[in-house]
Formats: structure tokens, sequence, C-alpha cells
């Protein structure tokens, strides 16, 4: 039998949250693929010697699966399954004091900005030449493209700028070697993210630079889709709407979460803008892109919110009729501003008026969709799965929009685009057949 020592270890790198979190395992990722290490990205099977967990720290529910993360990959290390046990990412980040005295059995705890120690104690060397490459968890398909890192917003509801620090754009020419390298490995379609895109270039071009960096990224040879998510609505740079009205491979969709209808609950979440300013940014937005898909998203039960405040909201939705709509529920966390203020809303009252924005808006995008029958679409397709071809248009984002289903019959290749027409709609889902 050969001994331990000879053998390569294997990784297997767990990831949790958001699609930021994704972009940073990916980086680990082709980090430990360019050292010669044999690493996979959320193998089913524990037979990895070595397992880095990196973590969601945003909200309770995403803090909770974190933590049955860590605890299921600590049980099979005490079953002898699993070697050494690693936690990195925002929970990390956050409570790094707290979990090692609560769950001692992880071998070592790291911050969101400690990956050359993570990779030290994984004995690989930071490699400088693979900035600007990546190696994709995703379908080959799509990326994220993450512009920025951390947050300078003082929204007295988040724990972000705690966990990532203080707003970090990245060099333009760093970003569009990304996309080169990643257009050159079949890449189509780039969604742009970070905790607030609109902040982009002001630390190290002393200005918003976001239109620049989406002209040249447009640019890019292969790249037919570019999408943008997490603007921020105070100090929006309009001149991008000039970009994306001008570039055809700039997709009109726009994801800026906007947190509720109230100026006054604005004013208490520190958002630095209030509903009419709110109103007048959406229409002159719509005015400059009429065919623009506005995606949002939403807080019930912040601390202090009145039934008259969500009654606020509620109109606030219903006039705007948003393309897509999402709603979280706020969660009390530590270190906030909101924090100092009683959680003084109930989960079922939480609970209610997330089924009642939700209830509103499925009927909003029911009738968005009854609409598009008719209509030809381009579609990008994502996977084929129970007798359908299912894909996006370019108002849609992977995981969180809409989707456009064919039947399987009408053969179309995955990764490729194909303009459909659309036949019958639900309030989430097209379905169509080849044009």
């Amino acid at each position: 039998m050969k001994a331990k020592g000879n053998k390569k270890s294997k990784i297997n790198i767990v990831t949790l949250g958001c699609s930021k979190n994704l972009v940073d395992s990916e980086v680990l990722f082709t980090q430990l693929k360019g050292n010669g290490m044999h690493v996979s990205h959320e193998s089913e099977k524990d037979d990895s010697q070595i397992v880095v967990i990196n973590t969601c720290g945003f909200i309770d529910n995403a803090k909770q699966e974190s933590i049955d993360t860590i605890l299921r990959y600590v049980e099979a290390k005490e079953a002898g399954h699993v070697e050494k046990v690693y936690v990195t990412g925002c929970l990390s980040h956050r409570y790094k004091d707290d979990l090692e005295k609560e769950i001692p059995q992880v071998d070592s705890w790291f911050g969101t900005n400690e990956l050359p120690r993570l990779l030290k104690t994984l004995k690989a060397d930071y490699k400088h030449e693979l900035i600007g490459e990546r190696l994709l968890t995703t379908p080959s398909h799509f990326a994220y493209l993450k512009i920025a890192e951390g947050c300078d917003r003082p929204c007295s509801f988040c724990s972000i700028p705690l966990m990532r620090g203080k707003h970090e754009s990245r060099p333009m020419d760093e970003l569009v070697l990304t996309a080169k390298n990643l257009a050159a490995k079949g890449t189509k379609e780039l969604i742009l993210i970070a905790q607030d895109l609109t902040y982009y270039g002001l630390d190290i071009y002393k200005k918003r630079n976001l239109s620049e960096l989406l002209d040249k990224l447009s640019d890019v040879e292969g790249i037919d889709w570019i999408r943008l998510q997490y603007a921020y609505p105070s100090g929006f740079p309009m001149d991008i709407l000039d970009v994306m009205a001008q570039k055809s491979n700039i997709c009109k969709y726009l994801d800026m979460p906007l947190q509720h209808g109230s100026s006054e609950m604005l004013k208490i979440m520190r958002r630095g803008i209030d509903r009419p300013k709110t109103e007048d940014l959406l229409a002159k937005i719509r005015d400059k892109v009429p065919e623009i898909a506005i995606r949002t998203t939403l807080i019930t039960g912040h601390p202090g919110e009145t039934e008259e405040m969500f009654e606020e909201m509620y109109d606030f939705v219903q006039k705007q009729r948003f393309d897509r709509l999402g709603v979280f529920q706020y969660s009390h966390e530590e270190q906030t501003h909101s924090y100092s203020m009683p959680d003084d809303i109930s989960d079922e009252i939480k609970q209610e008026r997330t089924d009642i924005i939700m209830e509103l808006q499925q009927g909003i995008s029911e009738e968005l969709n009854q609409k598009k029958i008719g209509n030809t679409y381009k579609v990008l397709f994502d996977r084929k799965e129970s007798g359908h071809f299912i894909g996006r248009t370019e108002f849609d984002s992977p995981e969180v929009d809409n989707e456009v289903l064919i039947p399987a019959s009408q053969y179309v290749r995955v990764g490729d685009f194909s303009n459909v027409k659309i036949t019958s709609a639900t309030e989430f889902d097209l379905f169509g057949e080849l044009a």
C-alpha cells in the first residue's frame, strides 16, 4: 500500500451564498489547478482529503446554511472520510473568533481577503501570472465578472462592509483581459457584479467609470451579452444608459435593489434617496432605454416599518410594474446601524408582507408575459431538462429570472443562441417554438 504522503491530496471546494462568492471560489480553483493540484467544485462524493468551504454570512438563513455545511463536513472528518476542513468567506471573516471556539474541529479559518494565506496552507503558490485567468464552475457559455469588491454605502441594515471592506475597483485592463480569456474559452455572456456597480472607478480613476468599462468590454470579440447586476439608485451614472442604447451586446436589463417604496423607511434605511427621486430615476431610465427590463429587490419587516409604510411599498410596486422582483425579510445583523433599533416586527408579519408583495408581483409578471405571446426573441439555452430545452432572453439573468422552454424535439445546442417565437406564458415562464 502506498503511503499517504506519496499521493496528491484531493481538494473539494464548496461554495455557499451569492455569485460574488462563486467568483472567489473560481479564483481559488484556478490557482490550485495552476499549482497542479487535484481539485473539484462541490463534489458529491466524500472522497476528497481536504474540503474548503466558502461561506456566506449575509442574513440569518444564509448563516445557518453555512454552519450546517461546516458541521456536515466536520462529521465527515470525525468519521474518517475527510482529513482537513478549512473555512473561508464572509461568515468566517465576520465570526472567526466565535466560530473557532464553537467548532474547534475546523483546521483553520480564513477571511475574505486571505487568499494568499489559504493557498499557503494548502501548499500552493499564489501565481500572479494567473490574474485574468478563470476556470468556471458555471456552464462555460456564461460567467460572472466581479468588477469591484466591498462597499462604501452606509445602508442601515447591511453587514457587507463588515465582511468585504471598503469599495475597491478592479483595474479596467485586468477586467478586459479576463473577458478576452473567457471569450476564448467559449463564454458568450458576461454578468457584471459588485456590491455596487455604479461606484466603479471612483477609487482608482476618481470618477464613476462604468460607462467606459462597458464600452471596452462590449468590443471584446465573442461576447454577445453583457448584463448589469446590483446597481445603486443614489448617484446613478446616467451615461451607462447611453452605452446600453448604442451597443447591441449590452443587455437591456438592470438589476437595481431599491429596498423600499416609502420615503420615511428609505430614510431610516440610510439609502440616500427618497421615493419621488427613485420614481424620477426609473422614469428617466425607461425613457432612455424603452425596452429595458428592471429587476429589483425589497425588504419587508425592517425595524419601524408601519402598516402605512408597507402600504406605500405595495403602491410603489403596483405603479412601477417591475419586470422582475424579489423580496427579503429583514434580518437583524450585529454591528449594523439597524441593530440598535428593536427588531419589533414578528416573523409572521414579515412573512405575510412578503407573501402579499410576491402575490402582487406574480400578477404583474403574468400580465407582462402574456403580452410577449406571438413575439420572437433571441434566447441563450442553458440546459436540457424534463423534456425541454431551457434558456433565457436578454431580459433574464440565470437562476433568479424567467426562463424560456421549448420542446426537446426541437433540437438546439446548449450554450448556443436561437430565435424563439413565444406561444404561451405563465407567471414566470415563457413557452415557445423555434422561429
